[in-house]
């Protein structure tokens, strides 16, 4: 089995809905990642069906929390095939070592997110007190300081995750657009922009799964990316 670099999005709570996203995806040609709106309103027992589909789960949650409570969090996932997850490196320290070895536990590689694609500079000043990138450095820092597997960035900011960050570390980018489009997504890229600079996984959702052809989308993303 191949190990694609696409990570399809699906974000929906209609179970009907998501299973036709699912059954239109080849898993030789994407992860899926499942976040809170999915996992909320659909459970463990969707994860599972997902593995049984043969693809390999992006859990992105990103837990922050106290350092047990996320803990015990990611342990509860024990029963669940799990490749990667997410927490939030803004959780400190203590919380990312604690994930670390619940993650080791069950055998799924922690993935920490550092500023949501969704925010800018204005937004990074008002709530860190800090400049987007500055803040993103010292994100990445603690993360590499506690070894964490890997990061959540936008495609922007890889180039100071490959300075901070040790090349073997995961480097996994939503915000892929190859067409420039009106969202809540502000620091994007182009899927083959995004491959070159650095990125290990691309994270793609909207444009694939509201395409009027979910697997041509799919194909024409993935093609992209290799030529």
């Amino acid at each position: 089995m191949t190990d694609p670099r696409i990570i399809v999005a699906i974000d929906t709570f209609d179970l009907t809905k998501a299973n036709a996203i699912l059954a239109e995806l080849d898993p030789d040609l994407c992860k899926i990642k499942i976040g809170s709106v999915v996992y909320n309103a659909l459970g463990k027992s969707f994860l599972k069906d997902v593995s049984l589909r043969g693809f390999r789960i992006f859990l992105d949650l990103k837990l922050h929390d106290i350092p047990n409570t996320v803990h015990e969090t990611i342990l509860g996932f024990h029963d669940c095939d799990i490749e990667m997850l997410t927490v939030h490196l803004s959780g400190g320290e203590e919380m990312l070592r604690k994930a670390m070895l619940a993650g080791q536990s069950i055998h799924t590689k922690v993935i920490g997110v550092s500023i949501l694609t969704s925010l800018g500079e204005s937004d990074t000043l008002a709530l860190f007190g800090n400049n987007l990138d500055d803040q993103i450095g010292n994100l990445f820092k603690i993360a590499t300081k506690v070894n964490l597997d890997g990061v959540v960035c936008s495609p922007h900011e890889l180039e100071i995750a490959n300075t901070i960050l040790d090349q073997c570390k995961i480097k996994i980018t939503p915000g892929i657009r190859d067409i420039a489009v009106e969202d809540d997504q502000t620091r994007t890229m182009s899927a083959k922009e995004a491959t070159q600079k650095g990125a290990t996984f691309i994270v793609i959702g909207r444009p694939i799964t509201q395409a009027e052809d979910i697997s041509v989308a799919l194909k024409n993303f993935s093609d992209s990316i290799e030529k």
